[in-house]
């Protein structure tokens, strides 16, 4: 029998950069062994944490996510061997850029979770999405992915059928 679902105001959005050896099959154990968790999670996964460039992470930001998760291999698991390391160096210094450029440190995380560990892939995602839930829908890169797209439909302008007016302008800002 199902547990009734809470409805919320808000039901943010969460993207998961997982590995594909160690988190997803976590996550995947979690889902054959019928543990409930949040669908809030869209989970992308990668060969190895090592993979996942700092821009993805601002990318999933910029296109509506309002928590990311990275999660691989335990240190000392990795299957590269030291890609689990080279992640873990490189989001270190991610996060103070992104104090810098003034995202809320606590919309993203980073954690361990291997294949035989479903039950901390619950945890993890409960956790996050409960966290992001009370702070609310995160905006601030929402409006750049706004200016994205008109600046590239004003590269466009100059293409003879493409109409643009303020009026134009004024309806698109609206959207």
């Amino acid at each position: 029998m199902h547990a009734e679902a809470k409805q919320h105001d808000f039901e943010p959005k969460i993207v998961a950069f997982v590995c594909t050896w160690c988190t997803y099959a976590g996550a995947d154990l979690a889902g054959t062994s019928r543990m409930q968790y949040p669908a809030n999670v869209r989970v992308l996964k990668f060969p190895c944490t090592g993979r996942i460039d700092p821009v993805f992470i601002l990318r999933a930001f910029q296109k509506g996510a309002d928590g990311v998760l990275v999660s691989g291999c335990h240190p000392g698991d990795c299957h590269y061997m030291a890609g689990n390391f080279h992640a873990r160096r490189r989001f270190a210094a991610f996060r103070a850029l992104l104090d810098f450029v003034g995202v809320d440190l606590h919309r993203l995380q980073f954690s361990w979770v291997s294949a035989a560990e479903g039950g901390k892939w619950v945890e993890v995602v409960t956790e996050l999405t409960e966290r992001v839930r009370a702070m609310g829908p995160m905006l601030e890169f929402k409006s750049l992915e706004h200016e994205e797209q008109w600046s590239a439909f004003q590269a466009l302008a100059d293409v003879p059928g493409v109409v643009n007016t303020p009026e134009l302008k004024e309806a698109y800002d609206k959207i």
